[in-house]
């Protein structure tokens, strides 16, 4: 048996320590702090609704949290310009898809006005021409030219059935364009002016000299032939039918003087013609009746005094 002094030697029962330690200590019981802790919650809000204690403090709160929620909001309001991006790319490839169709259309309607303003000025000119020009007329329009490379030559939508003669004289808004060469039972060939084969009695507005205009067509104009090396022609004279061919009626414009060479060693002068029609731009065309022959009566026609008329169909190339 150890002594007083070995490891194993006990203590005296009065030294002790009986206290709980510290981490079993309880304090007050969960119902009084739960007591405590309402009254002074109900205490705070009846002193915050009556004297405004705690607006200082949620100052100073709201100053020093506002960079924290700025931190936070980043994500929220990158998420939503995000989405509003994405729709907004969305939303203006549609608009600009509407808008070029809109574009497209307006285009095709520009297109369709141009057409028809010009198709307009040109039938308005030849209305204006036909009460000057005292024969029976026939509108017609011009469908293709004709297949042959080595003449001047255009197909119209009028024919025999129509009331067209061979021979008939064709002018556009602004002057003579050629002759009916060949008659179809509803179509006509046509030879332009600048044809190889044409030929126009003319007279000079200036001078009332005469001449006959032949066609050019490498140069897609006319030439005044056989006039004296010291003809009074002069570069702008204007040249209008004479009338004494039987065919053309008098007075109709025909072509401006363009150049004229007086050569030395030649006896006839060579005058180049501009022709004042519009050959290769043509649509709407006027038919006379040539002077030498009447047109026959045509069961359509409206009176016996009133000028000839038929409505212009367009047709495609055959």
């Amino acid at each position: 048996m150890c002594g007083p002094s070995g490891p194993f030697a006990f203590m005296p029962l009065a030294t002790l320590d009986r206290t709980p330690p510290p981490f079993f200590k309880q304090g007050p019981s969960a119902f009084t702090r739960l007591l405590f802790f309402a009254a002074l919650a109900i205490l705070l809000m009846v002193a915050d609704a009556r004297w405004k204690i705690t607006q200082p403090l949620r100052l100073v709160l709201a100053t020093l949290l506002q960079p924290v929620q700025q931190v936070l909001l980043v994500p929220v309001r990158t998420w939503e310009m995000t989405g509003h991006y994405v729709a907004g790319v969305g939303e203006a490839r549609t608009l600009h898809a509407r808008a070029q169709r809109q574009l497209s259309e307006q285009a095709e309607r520009v297109t369709r006005m141009v057409q028809l303003e010009r198709e307009n000025e040109r039938l308005r000119a030849l209305l204006t021409l036909r009460p000057r020009i005292e024969v029976a007329t026939l509108a017609a329009e011009v469908l293709y030219d004709a297949p042959d490379p080595y003449s001047r030559k255009v197909v119209i939508d009028q024919g025999r059935r129509h009331g067209v003669n061979l021979g008939s004289p064709v002018l556009d808004e602004r002057g003579v364009l050629g002759q009916v060469t060949r008659v179809y039972p509803v179509t006509a060939e046509v030879t332009l002016v600048t044809d190889k084969d044409a030929a126009v009695p003319v007279v000079n507005v200036r001078t009332q000299h005469r001449g006959v205009a032949y066609g050019l067509p490498q140069s897609a104009g006319m030439e005044l032939r056989f006039m004296a090396g010291n003809a009074d022609v002069q570069p702008g004279d204007v040249l209008q039918t004479s009338g004494l061919d039987g065919i053309y009626p008098a007075g109709v414009p025909v072509a401006k003087v363009v150049r004229v060479d007086r050569r030395a060693d030649s006896a006839f002068a060579r005058i180049v013609l501009l022709p004042l029609a519009q050959p290769d731009s043509a649509r709407h065309v006027l038919l006379l009746q040539p002077l030498s022959t009447r047109l026959p009566a045509r069961p359509e026609a409206a009176a016996a005094d009133a000028p000839a008329e038929a409505v212009s169909i367009s047709r495609s190339q055959p």
